[in-house]
């Protein structure tokens, strides 16, 4: 008969995969070492898989157990929430994964941290990039938390407004332009561009205006995130849009000039999304109203 899985086994493979060591994970669960290599074996039965192999003198997961880990701690953070009627942030230990756009991690990541750290010092925010938008990671607790542009069109996925943004142009201190205070269209369009696109893109919004106004502006770079463009024009003659609180934060430190683009372009909505099996959740609950509350 085939091995039965129960929540203390899962308890167990999630120690293991966070730790990379049975000595580790014995003394998280507070078990012997033997009691948990034997809870590794009784994994490796269940799962039909080896779990961790050695890896020179340590042990490294399996692709399997990577695939299977953010499902594991998403049942046990499930299965938590049905018990757990005295919340203590003080004694929650636990690792938050928030997919997040990088000019907005730029501004919300260290407010955000140092606030979590203050109320709940045992919680660790780890932040990865996009990649894809897919909300399957929001569904198999690959990720908590999802912060970017745009709503997910899914039933069971919940999303509300964090803020909403403007574009702004910015360009080192000393360019000829940044001596403009309000700079038109026609002289923005007499510096080249870095224009900051995930996909490659060189065109945006701001060339439709352009267009219609009979102008036309060079782009002469396109770099994969705001972050980057933000370093392209602060060593560059170069124009570049960035989001209004990147360019606040960070323009006197870079010696960077910014100021409104003068054409009506469109207002980025900024949102924070979630699965709806975390709508009750009261460790995601304070998380998302710190996140809210951290905003510079």
């Amino acid at each position: 008969m085939p091995e039965q899985l129960d929540l203390n086994l899962l308890r167990v493979f999630d120690a293991l995969l966070r730790d990379g060591s049975v000595t580790a994970a014995a003394e998280r669960l507070h078990l012997s070492i033997p009691a948990t290599s034997r809870a590794l074996g009784r994994l490796r039965r269940a799962m039909g898989d080896p779990i961790l192999v050695r890896a020179g003198r340590g042990l490294a997961p399996t692709p399997f157990a990577l695939r299977t880990a953010p499902r594991v701690r998403s049942l046990l953070e499930e299965a938590a929430s049905l018990v757990n009627t005295d919340f203590s942030l003080t004694a929650l230990d636990r690792t938050f994964t928030i997919r997040i756009n990088d000019g907005v991690a730029a501004t919300l990541a260290t407010a955000a941290a140092e606030a979590t750290a203050a109320a709940a010092p045992g919680v660790t925010l780890r932040f990865v990039a996009e990649g894809s938008e897919s909300a399957e990671a929001l569904r198999d607790g690959s990720i908590d938390l999802d912060i970017g542009v745009g709503p997910y069109p899914a039933p069971d996925i919940r999303s509300t407004v964090l803020y909403r943004e403007r574009l702004v142009a910015a360009v080192r201190a000393d360019s000829p332009l940044g001596r403009h205070r309000r700079p038109t269209l026609a002289q923005l369009c007499h510096h080249p561009h870095v224009s900051a696109s995930r996909r490659g893109l060189a065109r945006g919004p701001l060339d439709d205006v352009l267009s219609a106004a009979g102008l036309h502006r060079h782009v002469a770079a396109v770099v994969p995130t705001a972050a980057v463009a933000v370093l392209v024009i602060a060593s560059s003659p170069y124009v570049g849009l960035l989001p209004q609180r990147l360019a606040e934060q960070y323009a006197g430190a870079l010696g960077l000039r910014w100021f409104p683009v003068p054409a009506d372009l469109p207002e980025l909505e900024v949102r924070l999304s979630w699965h709806a099996r975390l709508d009750a959740d009261p460790a995601q609950q304070w998380l998302r109203t710190t996140l809210r509350n951290a905003l510079p």
